[in-house]
């Protein structure tokens, strides 16, 4: 029987606001169960959102989507997961007040793993699918606003994020390879 019932709900990531969850699971020799949500678990832990939207996406080995955000006012916390396959999860914080301004994080969430990233407002979002397939879905708080749809390169050696695969084996699309580079002067948060 899987049980992580050992693990912490909320795992600190030493980036102030974002955090690992890693809901309790069940399984037995039929498989598993886990709440991938629950309002009152996330508010008993402090955690405060009004999920309005949610978002899936199928992606194969390579595929890299990133880094992505949204300006104010429509900039989105997001409840990240994978319910197949494995991909390594990336933010980058653009919140000019934090301790980790321009600072990265990165996390292995898979189908195995169960643990969900929470990516609060004033991040870059992105991620890189390491397994065969990837089935990646996520919660905001906020609608999409196309006019508000910004991003930064992934590649940005300024940041110099490893994204664990060989450049040679990302499939990145056309918008994503033509993102500005991280200038702190022209992303506010």
């Amino acid at each position: 029987m899987i049980n992580t019932a050992t693990e912490t709900f909320v795992q600190q990531t030493g980036i102030e606001g974002l955090v690992v969850i890693n809901p309790r699971v069940f399984g037995d020799q039929r498989g598993y169960f886990y709440e991938s949500y629950n309002q009152q678990q996330f508010e008993k832990h402090g955690l405060y959102y009004n999920f309005v939207q949610d978002n899936q996406a199928f992606s194969t080995y390579g595929v890299l989507r990133g880094l992505h955000f949204q300006t104010q006012p429509y900039s989105q916390t997001k409840l990240v997961r994978v319910v197949l396959g494995e991909v390594l999860d990336v933010v980058v914080d653009l919140r000019h007040q934090s301790k980790t301004y321009g600072q990265s994080y990165s996390i292995i969430l898979s189908a195995d793993n169960h643990k969900q990233l929470l990516v609060p407002q004033g991040f870059a979002h992105g991620y890189v699918v390491l397994s065969q397939e990837a089935l990646f879905v996520y919660k905001c708080d906020n609608y999409y606003a196309p006019k508000n749809d910004s991003g930064i390169l992934y590649n940005d050696p300024q940041l110099a994020i490893d994204w664990m695969i060989p450049e040679s084996d990302m499939i990145v699309s056309e918008k994503d390879q033509i993102q500005p580079l991280f200038d702190p002067k022209k992303i506010i948060f």
